[in-house]
């Protein structure tokens, strides 16, 4: 059994890697375009451009999420993304209570484990990353040396 789940957990990650890169951007997406229902509590409105730090915060879940989603500069994009969602989760949601319950603040903090987690474990399957590090360690392979006649 062990060895079923050990030689699925690429896959199982990749997948992971996707719904968290699709949940985040979708965030983002809701914040800066109104979809989705737009920004809790404005009726489908967007962020004014530029406000901090909520419009600031929707272009990193917009990016960071869909360099994510894709597996493209993912433990780059997964820091950042980390990052900001532990910002959120310090300065937005921890002064009104302590436990997110009380705050808030669990999507910000289950975001930010997440991320993190990404950030140790790679992209996993079905990722970008992976298929350019196939290419650039096929292109630094050697060539075959001459056999003399």
């Amino acid at each position: 059994m062990t060895g079923r789940l050990n030689s699925a957990q690429p896959y199982a990650l990749g997948l992971y890697r996707i719904v968290v890169g699709l949940l985040f951007l979708c965030h983002g997406a809701a914040s800066l375009f109104g979809v989705l229902g737009g920004v809790p509590g404005t009726d489908g409105g967007t962020l004014e451009t530029g406000t901090w730090p909520g419009w600031y915060a929707a272009v990193i879940q917009l990016v960071c999420g869909g360099l994510v989603l894709l597996g493209l500069g993912t433990r780059g994009a997964a820091l950042l993304a980390a990052g900001s969602m532990a910002y959120a989760y310090f300065k937005v949601h921890q002064p009104t209570a302590l436990w997110p319950m009380e705050n808030g603040g669990e999507a910000a903090a289950m975001f930010s484990w997440a991320f993190l987690l990404l950030v140790f474990t790679g992209s996993g399957a079905f990722g970008l990353d992976r298929l350019f590090a196939k290419r650039s360690a096929e292109e630094r392979k050697p060539a075959a040396e001459p056999v003399a006649v």
